[in-house]
């Protein structure tokens, strides 16, 4: 059986997959994380960073099957990464206040000899309004720094969060029900270890 590598760095992505019992590696991605096109959808760069990700990890890890993944928060047609700045975070966290948006994640599977397999789930999200001195307060944590969108639905930004229609794996970063089925699919994982 092939070893199987998560291609990202991310602690929640890691969480998640150990939930299923599969047996994993961790081997963060070295790629470059280019700024989406603006012909590109939301769902077209998280699939592409996806991609990128599990690709380059691919060449160091060459006998292993690896799992990429890229998260995305949409406005609309905007793309929120994660922010550059505290003051990066307050204006992304504006534009979701009070608001339903979308967050996107690619996922990529490449193994050894078989033709790389992509996908993308899309989750709504809907925030309750916040006030400029809440959205201060909580970029002030720190914890938007590193997340797609600038919150952690996992941690303090839950009491913002009203509403999920959808894949709740998806918006802490990875659709776990999904990507445990394009691995039994592909035969990856008979049984999960107990």
């Amino acid at each position: 059986m092939r070893p199987v590598v998560l291609a990202s760095a991310s602690p929640r992505r890691k969480e998640l997959l150990a939930l299923s019992g599969i047996e994993f590696k961790v081997v963060p991605s070295r790629a470059l994380e280019p700024q989406p096109d603006d012909s590109e959808t939301p769902e077209e760069y998280a699939v592409s960073m996806a991609r990128i990700k599990a690709v380059e990890v691919s060449g160091r890890c060459p006998d292993a099957v690896v799992l990429g993944a890229d998260s995305v928060v949409a406005v609309d047609m905007d793309v929120l990464g994660k922010p550059v700045d505290k003051e990066d975070a307050a204006r992304m966290l504006g534009m979701l206040s009070g608001r339903t948006h979308r967050v996107v994640t690619g996922v990529c599977l490449v193994m050894p000899g078989r033709e790389d397999m992509v996908f993308h789930v899309s989750t709504d999200v809907t925030m309750t309004e916040m006030p400029p001195e809440v959205i201060r307060a909580y970029v002030l944590t720190g914890e938007p720094m590193d997340k797609a969108g600038a919150y952690a639905v996992q941690g303090r930004a839950a009491c913002f969060v009203t509403r999920i229609e959808g894949s709740y794996t998806n918006v802490v970063g990875l659709p776990l029900a999904e990507v445990v089925a394009l691995l039994k699919k592909r035969e990856v994982v008979l049984s999960p270890r107990p």
